[in-house]
């Protein structure tokens, strides 16, 4: 009994000395495959080309050579959480009937003030106000807003404007050029301009003007173009006084004969595309004076009117050049 016991022992020991597993026996069995395969290799005539690639390297029993037992199992990636079980953990996102809902507006708010008519609007609101000068061009303006006490330049054109008041400039001792081109201009008060110290230039082309108003004598330009002034629309002896006039420009109107007596002062004078036919030889040159030289007035346009400028050559001699017109 004894000895039956003692070998039952002994082949359980050699059993489990036998039993080592296929991949233990694989692992052993790695370096000698590896050592057999660099013997097979000629270092000395080795030439790997693509046709010999095959007989060198067995790619046969790669997966053998390398065993991926021992990398880490694959994750799956992509997956989500699963949901929990309870489902008072889940956040709590509303009914669509707790969504908020806009307030319609009430009547018991404050009531907004109507909006202020563009003609009582401070000047400088409703105009462009830079330095001293008032751009109010294209404004939709019927009438002068009022301006700042400092300004010396105006320009309020491409509007409505329709008259000219006494007060719409009262007051503007530094005012310099005002330019009103293309406004709804009929009638200019008599002093709308007159008590302005410091006017030079006044641009009133484009407009319906019948009349001009008195100017002030430091009046260096007048520009009343494209109007509807006949010659009884200027006042006798209009520019007589005015000893700093340059330029007069009072061309397309409906003049039938040239104002007179103008400034020595005047150099550029545009009478063109009116109704003159005639004038006098005392015009532009003293009569009486035949050594009068009028050297400044170098601009004179009676083109577009009937007048044969050839009738009156004793007109001309003490002017620069002819005046530009018809001569025949």
């Amino acid at each position: 009994m004894r000895s039956l016991a003692w070998l039952g022992i002994a082949s359980l020991c050699l059993g489990a000395a036998w039993a080592v597993p296929a991949k233990e026996r694989r692992k052993a069995e790695k370096p000698k495959a590896d050592l057999a395969l660099y013997k097979n290799l000629d270092l000395d005539n080795y030439d790997l080309t693509l046709d010999s690639y095959g007989e060198i390297l067995d790619l046969s029993n790669y997966e053998e050579l390398y065993d991926y037992g021992d990398l880490a199992p694959k994750i799956e990636v992509g997956t989500l959480a699963p949901r929990p079980k309870d489902p008072t953990a889940l956040p709590n996102l509303g009914t669509p009937a707790e969504t908020l809902k806009l307030q319609s507006p009430t009547t018991a708010g404050p009531i907004r003030p109507a909006p202020v008519p563009p003609q009582d609007l401070p000047s400088c609101l409703l105009c462009l106000c830079i330095g001293t000068s008032v751009y109010c061009d294209d404004a939709d303006l019927e009438h002068i807003p009022p301006l700042p006490l400092e300004t010396t330049y105006l320009y309020a054109r491409f509007n409505r404007i329709g008259v000219i008041r006494a007060s719409d400039f009262m007051g503007l001792k530094k005012l310099k050029r005002i330019d009103l081109t293309s406004n709804f201009i009929s009638w200019a008060d008599v002093d709308a301009f007159r008590l302005l110290p410091s006017l030079q230039e006044l641009i009133l082309p484009e407009n319906r003007l019948t009349a001009l108003p008195e100017l002030p004598h430091s009046i260096v330009r007048l520009d009343a173009r494209l109007n509807r002034i006949p010659s009884t629309g200027l006042r006798p002896e209009a520019f007589r006084d005015l000893k700093q006039l340059q330029f007069l420009h009072l061309s397309d109107n409906q003049l039938d004969y040239i104002p007179v007596p103008l400034p020595e002062s005047l150099r550029s004078l545009h009478l063109q595309n009116n109704n003159i036919q005639t004038m006098h030889e005392d015009t532009f040159c003293n009569s009486q004076d035949h050594s009068q030289i009028r050297r400044a007035l170098e601009d004179i346009r009676l083109d577009g009117n009937p007048i044969n400028l050839s009738l009156f050559p004793n007109a001309y001699f003490c002017l620069p050049r002819l005046p530009t017109g018809r001569f025949f």
